[in-house]
């Protein structure tokens, strides 16, 4: 008995799946389509015949045996809940073979509103959605690409630049008594944030601000930092006005107007650390001459490294120069958090020093919505590049570049590649090895012509729209953006410490 049943449901099923919805797909904008499903009448009679028949099996009412209890009593008492099973069990299945039927490439779940949705007492289920999908484009010739190779030169001059770089990581943060600030400088404060729409102020104590050209206060990009703490000191006092821009990856901060007031309470300047035997221990030498000779070493392979890096860039420019293709602002802001992870794991990958890591990323968690929308057609782009390519990597590639990279930073591989997975940068991680093996083979057949380095020709700067700043005290203008770390000061001497390097957030 229980095997015709099942026999029997299996058939209904069957009957089901046979009976075809109509798809309708049409283009809604730039990386968007709007699927028009009908779901036909047979089709949901035959579901909800199902799941009346399957309830009348378990069914227990008064006056009537197990099974026995008559359909329209079950619909009179259970119609309502299996009504609404019915119905989003037929949107869930009718929505998702609309998107595979069609070979839709969508870059997130569908945008259907359920509650707005009725299934009716007669006739289709007809109801329409939004996909997102990936943007539509041609690829331009990839063979012969005229490529210039930097010349690399290590001369004292760089390995001095280079040493003084490390003075200053190894170095301490000391009070300036009774100097005003300066660009570079670090203070501390307390910050107080009015951000637009939200009703209680949020309030920072004793945050630590890095005083560059543009920063961070709290967590929020400001524009032209420098000009306006230049000069302040213990007790001053200085506002601005900052509209966050709309691509911002904290969503509760985008496109927002937020004031800022800090409290100015001290006042820090960066003391590099002395060339003494406690510095050349760092590094596992005794005296400046071997400190000398590992610094040569170490520039010779990150030369290389580099003009591996300006190659690629090259080919990225080469792409962008000749691939057109509109992305909407909330396609851009939805993939925050993947155009954040893409840079990270690719400065490690090239071998970028970790404080530069650092302030790039912080760069680009401020960067201006024209920067992350040439981030996010760059990530398309390459995408695709892999595809036409035939580009796949192995397990063994991806843990082969983790250990590279964590032998460049003195980090054991496995714990890195659980760094990575924990702040969800792993599968980035494996994507950007396949991009990087595109590139090589784009580099196979490209034509490439050995230059000196300042004679390499750059990519000319695009003009990034204006972003609105309104200082109240001192004006608020620049470039980029950067963001300083924020925690409590309570030594007087301190190092600078490591930022985080991405932004932990659910896609």
């Amino acid at each position: 008995m229980a095997q015709e049943t099942n026999e029997k449901d299996k058939q209904n099923q069957d009957k089901s799946e046979e009976i075809k919805n109509i798809v309708k797909v049409e283009d809604a904008g730039p990386c968007k389509k709007k699927i028009t499903v009908e779901i036909p009448e047979e089709k949901i009679k035959s579901i909800l015949d199902d799941k009346y028949e399957d309830l009348r099996k378990e069914a227990l009412l008064p006056g009537f045996r197990k099974g026995r209890a008559p359909i329209r009593l079950l619909e009179k008492r259970f119609g309502t809940d299996v009504r609404n099973q019915v119905k989003l069990q037929l949107l869930a299945e009718s929505a998702e073979s609309a998107v595979q039927d069609n070979k839709i490439d969508t870059l997130g779940d569908p945008d259907i509103k359920h509650e707005d949705i009725k299934l009716p007492d007669s006739g289709p289920m007809i109801y329409s959605f939004d996909v997102e999908v990936r943007p539509e484009f041609d690829l331009p010739e990839l063979e012969g690409i005229e490529i210039q190779k930097p010349k690399s030169e290590i001369d004292q001059a760089r390995i001095d630049e280079e040493i003084e770089a490390l003075r200053k990581r190894a170095g301490l943060w000391v009070p300036k008594e009774d100097q005003g600030v300066e660009e570079d400088d670090q203070i501390v404060a307390d910050v107080v944030l009015k951000v637009e729409g939200a009703e209680d102020l949020d309030k920072h104590d004793n945050t630590e601000i890095f005083v560059r050209p543009t920063g961070f206060v709290a967590g929020v990009p400001v524009e032209g930092l420098d000009k306006l703490l230049k000069g302040a000191k213990h007790g001053d006092e200085k506002e601005t006005v900052v509209e966050v821009p709309s691509t911002f990856f904290k969503e509760e901060l985008r496109g927002k107007k937020v004031d800022i007031r800090i409290a100015v309470k001290e006042v820090k300047q960066l003391e590099p650390a002395e060339l003494n035997k406690d510095f050349f221990s760092r590094f596992g030498v005794e005296t400046i001459e071997e400190l000398h000779e590992r610094i040569r070493e170490n520039l010779a392979a990150s030369a290389e490294r580099q003009a591996r890096a300006d190659m690629s860039d090259q080919v990225y420019a080469y792409l962008q120069e000749h691939i057109h293709f509109d992305l909407p602002a909330d396609v851009v802001a939805d993939q925050s958090l993947r155009i954040l992870q893409r840079q990270y794991v690719n400065m490690l990958m090239q071998g970028t020093p970790k404080e530069e890591v650092e302030e790039q990323m912080d760069q680009l968690r401020a960067s201006s919505e024209q920067q992350a929308n040439e981030q996010l057609k760059l990530f398309f782009i390459m995408s695709k590049i892999s595809d036409q390519l035939g580009v796949e990597v192995t397990e063994e590639e991806i843990n082969g570049h983790i250990a590279s990279v964590a032998a460049q930073r003195g980090r054991r591989p496995e714990k890195m590649r659980e760094e990575l997975a924990r702040d969800g940068s792993l599968s980035q991680f494996a994507m950007q090895v396949r991009e990087y093996k595109s590139i090589e083979k784009i580099l196979e057949k490209a034509k490439i012509v050995e230059v000196d380095p300042d004679k390499i020709k750059k990519p000319a700067p695009k003009k990034a729209a204006p972003k609105k700043t309104t200082a109240k005290k001192a004006p608020s203008k620049a470039k980029d953006d950067e963001k300083p770390k924020t925690r409590s000061e309570t030594e007087t001497k301190r190092k600078p410490k490591a930022a985080k390097k991405t932004e932990k957030k659910g896609k």
